[in-house]
């Protein structure tokens, strides 16, 4: 795309609207971001409560195939993006035949599936977790029947450009049990996996995800996990954030800490010059996280990635002066991309809604002016009309003058919502 779209009037008198695909809450902080430069925007989702839907200018409420939908959404938009990876490859080929449309349908469609994503991640260099690819009962049974041997192990990485080798696989065994089954397409938030100890689970495994395409991983020795955002232009400008240091339970983030010092600087340098790599080689333009696994020698093994922005990054809202979700607006009007300047230490609290019901089931109304009390607090509720225990309802963000002080009240504010302390 050689024409930057501005914001505002058009020529022609019209405002510049932008386009979303997917009306969650990762598209409301988008459209919530294009107004505020501003821009119109059109939300294409389905349901009619959808939060990004709430609160655009223009809400198209049809299925993300419908021709007729990806004609009005073309008709209003000057530039169209994605709010969550699974949004059909087909409908953003049709898209980006008349638009730009960024991420584009190439790698969206890579994202999509385990097995092209790990393919991806080893052109690049980049080492994955010993892994075999399960789309057959041949191929599972061959899996059965292999005495000891190491479908997908990494071989040794070389660097990328301006940096270094990103891992290498030398403590990690040639068995991949224990591993974690997980599904190709569709799987998010610990949904599509199954965890496996033994060849007998691996099939029961499989059966139980209705034996669709799946990739076996083994479990390694991890001793934490992060994640990087890049955000690179139509230009291939690229800026980055401070990796982020992220809890998981039960297959969810829980918590994320960025600062400096969070993780040890080579495993900074690294994740960094991993993700420019990976963006790099898909030609992308717009946010990419890529999500790490810190193994217990220090070394990194790269997990998988989402064209899109990312939980772990919602606390760029309030720590950085440019957001995530200002600098997918930016690389998708080919804006300039500048770099953000992370102005405070920050952890983040996912909200899911299992705050809103109490130890018997009821339902309840969160501590929020208890909370909102608590200096350096910011809450971001995401406009979901109805509750549901794992369901993500919103995130707060603490951030302060120094780690220790924003440990604290974040430890603080877990103590009164009821979550776990980290």
């Amino acid at each position: 795309m050689n024409q930057v779209i501005l914001p505002g009037t058009t020529a022609t008198g019209h405002q510049t609207t932008l386009g979303v695909m997917g009306g969650g809450q990762l598209g409301r902080m988008f459209v919530q971001a294009a107004q505020a430069m501003g821009y119109f925007t059109a939300v294409l989702d389905p349901d009619p409560a959808s939060p990004a839907g709430l609160v655009s200018h223009f809400h198209i409420q049809t299925d993300y195939l419908d021709e007729q939908g990806l004609a009005q959404l073309l008709q209003r938009c000057a530039a169209i993006t994605t709010e969550f990876e699974n949004v059909p490859a087909p409908a953003l080929f049709t898209l980006g035949a008349h638009r730009p449309v960024a991420p584009g349908a190439d790698a969206v469609g890579i994202a999509q599936n385990r097995i092209k994503e790990k393919a991806h991640f080893e052109r690049c260099g980049v080492p994955v977790a010993p892994y075999a690819v399960i789309e057959t009962p041949e191929q599972l049974a061959a899996l059965m029947d292999a005495p000891s041997a190491a479908p997908g192990r990494p071989k040794q990485a070389s660097a990328p450009p301006g940096g270094s080798v990103v891992h290498e696989v030398t403590s990690v065994g040639a068995d991949l049990f224990p591993g974690i089954l997980k599904t190709a397409r569709l799987g998010y938030d610990g949904k599509g996996q199954i965890r496996v100890a033994t060849r007998a689970e691996l099939a029961a495994a499989w059966d139980a995800l209705r034996n669709v395409p799946c990739v076996l991983e083994k479990l390694l020795p991890l001793a934490a996990e992060c994640s990087v955002i890049v955000a690179r232009g139509w230009n291939g400008d690229m800026v980055h954030f401070h990796p982020q240091l992220n809890l998981h339970r039960d297959g969810i983030l829980a918590v994320t800490q960025v600062f400096e010092g969070n993780l040890p600087l080579p495993s900074v340098d690294r994740s960094v010059a991993a993700t420019k790599e990976i963006a790099q080689e898909l030609q992308y333009v717009g946010v990419l996280c890529i999500e790490f696994f810190v193994l217990a020698d220090g070394s990194l093994v790269v997990n998988e990635m989402a064209p899109r922005p990312h939980n772990s990054g919602h606390y760029t809202l309030d720590a950085c002066d440019v957001s995530q979700f200002e600098l997918q607006v930016r690389a998708l009007t080919g804006l300039p991309l500048v770099p953000p300047r992370h102005h405070s230490p920050a952890i983040m609290l996912n909200l899911l809604g299992d705050l809103w019901f109490d130890a018997a089931g009821r339902p309840i109304t969160p501590a929020w002016s208890e909370v909102l009390a608590l200096p350096g607090t910011h809450l971001h509720l995401y406009g979901k009309l109805d509750a549901r225990k794992g369901r993500k309802m919103g995130h707060l963000n603490i951030t302060g003058t120094d780690v220790e002080g924003v440990r604290a009240t974040a430890l603080q504010a877990a103590s009164l919502l009821g979550i776990p302390a980290f």
